[in-house]
């Protein structure tokens, strides 16, 4: 089981409940009570106060005991910046797993014809994970969300059934959607149910039948493509990318645009650019933002600034005078 800092826990051998506050160490975390005092306990003596989502809007939402029986569930969550959802500016999406079980994920988006991946890790039960934070137009350039999970314990389980699902979000499909309230979440959120059966009695495991033997007598062996010999410059080359984020280079048409939805735009094609060039082993790739005014540069340093894995400084002056910035991934 893994905690996490502001988790509700209440304590496995004695009657109470708080906060974890911190860890003393990986055994022992400090819990805070309601009356303010702060105290160690061990960790493995803390059960957490876990929720789940409820999906019926008519239903309140409401805490389940964890001593009683556990309804097992895995959301999908994107919760807007406002209350109000003609209002709402960004849009936060999260993976929440309202489960006993542990997760190891992916978060992919579709582009074009193929799938590419966002983030990936490992999410502990009765946990939420920030996947990305976006504006409404993400949702109408990548339609579709796609959620791979395996599920395991670190102690005896029952196998499930892994979660592979393809999840259509657009700006229809949002106000035609109710938002949800939840403890969780600091504001209402639209959530999509990605598992709620989970085995218990029957087995995952199922006999290969004859027609699935024949199916795999039939493949032929796989064969490793030959590799085409390159030299360190083509290699060094094919691992460097440039970007040109100037808005005529990316709208046919500027005509009509304010400039804060030409900074949207790309600023949009940046974060794409980015999170391509890291996912696919990229390791230098410049954007040529231009002088201007200095705002998109602004923008594009704040975001570096929070981004790990990488440096950055101002590109080459003799190729791009001051109007770039070079970004080493590491």
């Amino acid at each position: 089981m893994k905690l996490r800092i502001g988790d509700k826990v209440r304590f496995l051998n004695e009657t109470g409940e708080g906060v974890v506050s911190r860890f003393k160490d990986k055994n022992t975390a400090f819990v805070e009570l309601p009356d303010g005092f702060e105290i160690p306990y061990p960790i493995k003596s803390l059960v957490p106060i876990h929720t789940e989502l409820i999906l019926n809007p008519e239903v309140e939402n409401m805490s389940i005991d964890a001593e009683n029986s556990i309804s097992d569930t895995i959301y999908f969550v994107i919760e807007p910046d406002h209350e109000m959802p003609i209002l709402a500016s960004e849009y936060s999406i999260y993976l929440f797993n309202s489960s006993s079980y542990i997760l190891l994920f992916t978060y992919s988006i579709m582009d074009d014809e193929y799938f590419q991946t966002i983030k990936h890790g490992e999410l502990g039960a009765f946990q939420k994970i920030l996947l990305k934070t976006v504006k409404m137009n993400f949702f109408a350039e990548y339609n579709f969300h796609k959620i791979e999970c395996l599920l395991y314990k670190n102690t005896h389980f029952r196998s499930q059934i892994p979660v592979a699902q393809v999840i259509s979000v657009n700006k229809k499909s949002l106000n035609e959607s109710i938002l949800l309230k939840h403890e969780e979440f600091k504001r209402p959120v639209y959530a999509f149910l990605l598992k709620d059966e989970f085995i218990v009695t029957r087995n995952v495991e199922q006999d290969l039948s004859a027609d699935d033997i024949n199916r795999l007598k039939a493949i032929k062996e796989f064969k490793t493509p030959a590799r085409i010999s390159r030299s360190k410059k083509e290699q060094q080359k094919m691992m460097e990318k440039e970007v040109d984020l100037h808005i005529e280079e990316l709208v046919d048409n500027v005509n009509g645009l304010s400039n804060h939805e030409m900074l949207s735009i790309q600023m949009e094609r940046f974060e794409k650019e980015l999170d391509s060039a890291m996912a696919s082993g990229v390791k230098k790739i410049t954007f040529i933002h231009g002088v201007g005014n200095g705002r998109l540069k602004h923008e594009i340093l704040s975001v570096l600034k929070d981004t790990r894995g990488l440096t950055f400084h101002d590109a080459p002056y003799k190729t791009y005078g001051y109007g770039a910035t070079q970004v080493n991934i590491l």
